[in-house]
């Protein structure tokens, strides 16, 4: 369970933002990874110096640093930033946000955001991430989003979504326009399942920023219906562990 954090409002996308500082443990030890084709479709040719922005507790920044690139971790949140170095201890990691990155003008050769871009003021985000590439650089964006085709994953998506009006429609829907420095968008999409225990549906659900956010009695009712999803659907019942399919949508621009 992540620590209580009383004075955050739900609906608000700030606290929402904020509301990560109390959930860093469970974040890192629930949240997925990404497929390896998604982050090769992202990134430019040969071995580039890659910013990992918003990078939280590392998810991203540790497929980055396995290809051995020169990677750099950019976080606001303290907490998350600690779950980093200590598992990334080779990786340059810095406090910073989107809107104030600290890197010099032309830097990297990518910036990669991994389930963070809707956090993000996006035309100030954009004008600096534009600063710190270099021009043929990427931008690229991704989320993983949970396919709910599946019957029993559409289920939990529905309790872990209601009540929550800041929550997007697709991931499509939360990339706005990126200004002029930027070329077209183009995207791409990747299907993969990731292999958990049923154990950990309820720590990932009370990991996301809604439910981190509500107050303690709320949070405790959506989770107590995870946990009756687990105990009761065919597909889930008496299985230790289970394949929760992704779609991982990506999205990539060129700095001009």
């Amino acid at each position: 369970m992540p620590d209580t954090a009383p004075d955050l409002d739900p609906y608000s996308l700030a606290d929402r933002a904020a509301s990560f500082e109390h959930g860093a443990d469970v974040y890192a030890a629930v949240r997925p990874s990404y497929p390896g084709d998604a982050v090769s479709w992202l990134l430019p040719q040969g071995s580039p110096r890659v910013l990992d922005l918003a990078a939280g507790t590392g998810k991203l920044t540790a497929l980055l640093a396995d290809r051995r690139l020169d990677v750099v971790a950019v976080e606001p949140s303290e907490s998350m930033l600690g779950h980093l170095r200590a598992t990334l201890p080779g990786v340059t990691a810095m406090v910073g946000t989107a809107e104030e990155i600290p890197l010099p003008d032309g830097s990297v050769d990518a910036v990669l955001v991994a389930q963070a871009w809707h956090w993000f003021r996006q035309p100030a985000a954009s004008a600096e991430i534009a600063r710190v590439l270099r021009p043929g650089g990427h931008l690229g964006i991704v989320w993983n989003t949970r396919d709910d085709a599946v019957d029993w994953v559409a289920r939990f998506g529905e309790i872990l979504h209601r009540g929550d009006s800041l929550e997007p429609t697709s991931a499509a829907a939360r990339v706005g326009p990126l200004g002029d420095a930027f070329g077209p968008l183009g995207t791409a999409t990747f299907r993969w399942v990731d292999r958990i225990t049923t154990a950990s549906l309820r720590p990932l659900a009370a990991s996301r920023s809604y439910l981190i956010s509500l107050p303690e009695a709320a949070r405790d009712a959506l989770l107590a219906e995870v946990d009756e999803l687990v105990a009761t659907h065919p597909d889930l019942a008496d299985q230790d562990v289970v394949g929760l399919p992704y779609v991982t949508e990506c999205y990539r621009a060129v700095r001009a």
